[in-house]
């Protein structure tokens, strides 16, 4: 006679058995056909032009092109808590690319995360996003894609490491963190802010970058828009927990992202940078439109924004370190910084704010609870194609890691009312060392 613990292993076993052949049922998605390349001349000059601005707004070619290499050809590096994961190649090249895809093959990846050959795509993708286009949105960006030149280029080898690396195995990352639908149109909202909410929630996936995520990698969707590390910078809250001293109003919102250019705070770098490219190349009503969803977002839609306090505090801080002074860190900010950052008072003693100058003491950099920003721009500047268009920020990344930490204490010190950076040299020294990595 069976023994009762032979019965119970039996039955933990055989439990077993069915939920990984339930899982592999679920995991396992079919190969959809190879085609041949699509001509160029099957699509309207009406849909390219669409798809072209679509796949600006969504920063196709930003993450699938790397530095110096042919557009949309993939090997662009993602840093992530797993590994490196490097962007894939969708060009239209049979052989290595998108080429062979159909536009079903392609609507299933953009929605679903799921190759042409059934595997499944790393969430580095962020289909939970597209999953929200409309089916004319993602077939424009498949013709705009198609007609693109083709390249021939393998993948790269992404590091995460074994078991995560098993694509079967994402399809339980999916069933934990992927819920896919189609953007729906709240009617108690206006169309501007439901087109800015489709913009911003799905084809742009805001979220992608300043939402937290938890240890699995899944959006803290309890925490959306409030923050996170991207690729080596801080993605700032665009909710009410922006740290900025002056809110982000909708005309604010709408010029940064529209030109890169903002006149309380800064400009545009870093990841950000190709972003406001991609945006810019929309109409002016969707730019509006997603600054309305973000106003709507961090409180500022519908009141005033006074900025006369904070600039007169910008004003009195700018007089700072500009005379003779014995503070080291002062005369290192009046020899490296002073003569661009410095903003003369108006006739009522605020600030006189050139956006082209930024007024540190209203950057949102020097706000944040984490220094990274501005250490990454003191390091490596401001490139003439990132913000301003050719307005440029001189590299001091020939500066000690000791003078970098130094001007970034003193200004957080002068410039804000918040608690000093702890371990500044230990941080400069980290963004120093990481960018190094990624050359």
């Amino acid at each position: 006679m069976m023994s009762r613990m032979t019965r119970a292993s039996l039955t933990v076993l055989g439990a077993v058995a069915l939920g990984t052949a339930g899982f592999g049922a679920y995991a396992w998605k079919p190969a959809i056909a190879p085609i041949e390349r699509p001509s160029p001349a099957s699509f309207s000059k009406d849909q390219l032009q669409r798809g072209e601005l679509l796949a600006a707004a969504g920063y196709c070619g930003s993450c699938h092109t790397v530095k110096g290499g042919k557009s949309f050809a993939g090997g662009y590096a993602m840093a992530t808590q797993f590994g490196t994961i490097y962007s894939t190649n969708i060009s239209p090249d049979v052989k290595t690319g998108i080429g062979a895809w159909s536009k079903e093959a392609f609507r299933r990846a953009m929605r679903e995360g799921v190759a042409r050959d059934g595997s499944h795509l790393l969430p580095a993708f962020p289909y939970e996003h597209f999953s929200k286009l409309t089916d004319q949105d993602i077939d424009d960006i498949y013709a705009f894609l198609m007609v693109q030149p083709a390249v021939e280029a393998s993948p790269r080898e992404n590091t995460v490491p074994f078991p995560l690396n098993i694509r079967a195995l994402q399809a339980g990352w999916k069933l934990l963190f992927f819920h896919p639908k189609p953007f729906t149109a709240d009617p108690a909202r206006s169309a501007a802010w439901n087109r800015g909410a489709y913009l911003a929630e799905g084809l742009s996936h805001c979220g992608a970058c300043h939402t937290p995520r938890n240890m699995l990698g899944g959006e803290r969707h309890d925490r959306a828009f409030g923050g996170a590390a991207i690729d080596g910078w801080i993605a700032p809250p665009l909710d009410g927990s922006n740290p900025a001293p002056i809110a982000w109003s909708q005309d604010e919102l709408a010029a940064y992202l529209g030109t890169g250019v903002s006149q309380y705070h800064g400009t545009a770098a870093g990841p950000m940078a190709p972003v406001v490219h991609g945006l810019a190349r929309l109409p002016a009503s969707d730019v509006q439109a997603i600054a309305t969803y973000f106003a709507d977002l961090d409180g500022s839609a519908g009141k005033p924004v006074d900025p006369a306090p904070a600039l007169t505090r910008a004003a009195a801080a700018n007089r700072m370190g500009t005379g003779l002074t014995y503070d080291r860190a002062a005369r290192l900010y009046a020899a490296a910084c002073a003569s661009c950052h410095y903003n003369g008072a108006d006739s009522k003693g605020g600030a006189r704010v050139n956006p082209l100058r930024p007024e540190l003491a209203l950057n949102n950099a020097l706000n944040l609870d984490d220094p990274t920003n501005l250490i990454q721009v003191m390091l490596h500047g401001i490139d003439a194609r990132d913000g301003a268009p050719g307005v440029v920020m001189p590299a001091f990344g020939h500066l000690k890691d000791g003078d970098i930490a130094q001007i970034a204490a003193w200004l957080r010190a002068t410039r804000t009312g918040k608690a000093p950076w702890p371990d500044l040299d230990k941080t400069v020294a980290a963004v120093r060392a990481q960018a190094g990595k990624g050359e």
